[in-house]
């Protein structure tokens, strides 16, 4: 435990956040405070109180009668939010020339009681941190998250499959609230579920240097998407988003459709692996059609089915920005196809469309690639029909479409056999 007089100021990282899920109001997240308290466990999520993979949290314990002398000195350091801002300011010479930040952490882990990453201390001042599968818990996210918000050096954070959850989500989105040096972010795989979505939420509403951020296999929920959406109509500076392998259902896509008809700052976003259908896909899409910065969409292993893919289509006719889109394994029958190559025949900017593994059959692949016929603007180079087999029809159109598009390439699952075009 720590004495009192190595601490001038207690002024780390607070969270606003509330965990839902728990019914109570969260405290400040103090992330240096001197000892381990009773109240800190209740400021902790649910989730929070089990420890990381690696058992490197310590949850509970008894307060020392040293910690209960110098209770009266750490509420006075909490008695205003004016007290506090985000650095960790330590008493005397060895804090002042701490500009590593290595004692800060030190310090940090300590107060968190757990062991320090030595690959941390060693990469710290690195332009690129990747810490992955590293098992840091909430805890260890904690203490990685105090010297991180003065670090001047890191530029890309990777701290994929580190089971962080949400408190230790919370933690990182503090931390970027105040480091204005971060543009790279990578959380994907750490268990942050809505509590960190909404923490999440929080920080991109502050953040303007974020550029890039990756929240791929989190848990996140529609309920997720309620706190996040109307972040991204907030935000103009994040670029690139990757939501996917998540669990985001017809309601989540309802909300994306909102900020994406509104958002002017995304240039991609990544919604594979989701569950994305019916009312969602038709309102994401519509949301689609209103964007006007999007470059490249993944819609991959969702459930837009028919009704999607004709919103789609409509969305391509208003669209002429969308460069990229993906919406392959999305149960698109040949009507659906036949109404999206409707939106292709007007396009002038997709260049890549990967439709493979739907069971469009040959109809609508043949429909898809008559509409880059018709188009004389058309900007397709690649198309993508895996998994499809295609009959001598379509093989004769498409060497027509290469006398008029030479650089159009496409992939098909291979040609019905001699059998079958008999039998057709």
């Amino acid at each position: 435990m720590l004495h009192g007089k190595k601490l001038a100021k207690q002024v780390l990282l607070p969270s606003v956040l509330e965990d839902d899920d728990a019914g109570t109001e969260s405290g400040k997240l103090q992330l240096g405070e001197p000892r381990m308290s009773q109240t800190e466990v209740d400021m902790r999520g649910p989730k929070d109180q089990h420890s990381s993979p690696d058992r490197n949290v310590l949850d509970g314990g008894t307060r020392h009668e040293e910690d209960e002398e110098k209770e009266p000195e750490v509420q006075e350091c909490l008695s205003s939010d004016d007290d506090y801002d985000t650095d960790l300011e330590l008493e005397g010479k060895e804090a002042a020339y701490d500009l590593t930040g290595q004692t800060c952490y030190m310090t940090a882990c300590k107060k968190f009681q757990v062991v320090p990453a030595s690959y941390f201390l060693q990469h710290m001042q690195n332009s690129s941190l990747v810490m992955v599968h590293r098992g840091l818990g909430p805890q260890g996210t904690k203490a990685l998250a105090v010297p991180l918000v003065t670090n001047t050096s890191i530029l890309r954070l990777n701290l994929r499959d580190n089971w962080m959850e949400g408190m230790g989500g919370a933690a990182i989105a503090e931390m970027l609230k105040e480091n204005c040096y971060i543009t790279e972010v990578d959380l994907s795989n750490n268990n942050l579920e809505v509590y960190g979505a909404k923490a999440i939420a929080g920080m991109l509403k502050e953040n303007s240097t974020l550029v890039s951020l990756i929240l791929s296999g989190n848990h996140f929920t529609d309920r997720s998407t309620e706190h996040l959406c109307p972040a991204l109509i907030t935000n103009t500076k994040l670029q690139h988003l990757d939501l996917s392998y998540n669990a985001l259902g017809e309601r989540a896509g309802e909300h994306l459709g909102d900020a994406l008809s509104e958002n002017t700052g995304l240039r991609s976003l990544n919604l594979a692996w989701n569950g994305i259908r019916q009312k969602g896909a038709v309102m994401l899409a519509n949301g689609l059609g209103e964007n006007v910065f999007l470059r490249i969409l993944d819609l991959s292993f969702n459930g837009f089915g028919k009704e999607g893919a004709s919103a789609l289509g409509q969305a391509l006719k208003e669209n002429n920005v969308l460069e990229e889109l993906n919406i392959s394994n999305n149960r698109i029958p040949p009507e659906g196809a036949i109404h999206l190559a409707m939106g292709l025949k007007v396009n002038k900017t997709i260049k890549s469309l990967n439709i493979g593994r739907n069971p469009i059959l040959n109809a609508g692949c043949y429909g898809i690639l008559k509409s880059a016929q018709d188009n004389p603007d058309s900007a397709l180079e690649t198309l993508d029909f895996s998994d499809i087999t295609v009959s001598r029809d379509f093989e004769d159109l498409y060497t027509a479409v290469k006398e008029i598009f030479p650089a159009l390439r496409v992939n098909h699952g291979g040609r019905f056999g001699t059998f079958s075009k008999a039998k057709a």
